[in-house]
């Protein structure tokens, strides 16, 4: 009896010896998570600065991405056309809101005389115009260049008028191809993006407002 008490204690303890080993084991070959920002362009590398009166206040949002982009995982697509889901690579913020930020700093840069808000803000504020962006497509295979497709409009923020409508299709090159080329070309993408607004928004606030005419430039 003592001894099947003893090779009973014996067969536990080597039981939770291999337990917490193998816990040990699993624990020190975990993968820490990688993340990324997307990131402003240089000073030096805008190409172009837009003049803009002095006063003028823009919105920037709401950015609306695709339901398949609302992670923290970054997802690229295979190509089949499948998805990927990053388990260990992932944005240091929500999509949506890395996107409009990142507009943001870029009219800083590229429109110096404006002032630019966060949507939502406060609209006590006097707002002169409101840019909404809606991100249709997203594609980012590792093996081929980036492509954002964006649906953008710029809106008078007093009488709710749509005063500029556009779809952007922008190609960036992938370089280096991982996550953080990717990353990288999102940003100047955005980049991209960025000017073809401030371009607008200059050419708007240039000229003298017009009612009941919607403009395509």
């Amino acid at each position: 009896m003592r001894r099947f008490g003893f090779f009973y204690h014996r067969i536990v303890s080597c039981g939770l010896l291999i337990f917490v080993l193998s816990g040990c084991i699993s624990v020190g070959r975990s993968i820490d998570p990688r993340f990324y920002m997307l990131k402003q362009l240089g000073k030096n590398e805008v190409a172009q600065k837009f003049n803009i009166p002095s006063g003028i206040i823009t919105v920037i949002g709401p950015v609306g991405i695709p339901q398949y982009l609302d992670r923290p995982q970054m997802v690229t697509q295979d190509d089949k056309g499948m998805m990927n889901v990053a388990q260990f690579d992932r944005w240091g913020e929500s999509l949506d809101a890395g996107i409009a930020r990142l507009i943001i700093e870029d009219l800083n840069l590229m429109l110096p005389g404006g002032t630019f808000e966060m949507f939502p803000c406060n609209f006590a504020i006097p707002l002169d115009y409101q840019v909404i962006v809606g991100v249709l497509q997203l594609e980012g295979n590792l093996k081929k260049d980036f492509l954002l497709v964006a649906q953008w409009s710029i809106i008078d923020a007093g009488t709710r008028k749509m005063l500029f409508t556009k779809r952007s299709d922008l190609v960036e090159p992938i370089n280096p191809r991982n996550y953080s080329g990717l990353a990288e070309a999102l940003s100047k993408a955005i980049a991209s993006l960025s000017a073809e607004i401030a371009q607008n928004i200059s050419i708007l606030a240039n000229q003298p407002k017009k009612t009941g005419q919607n403009e395509q430039i």
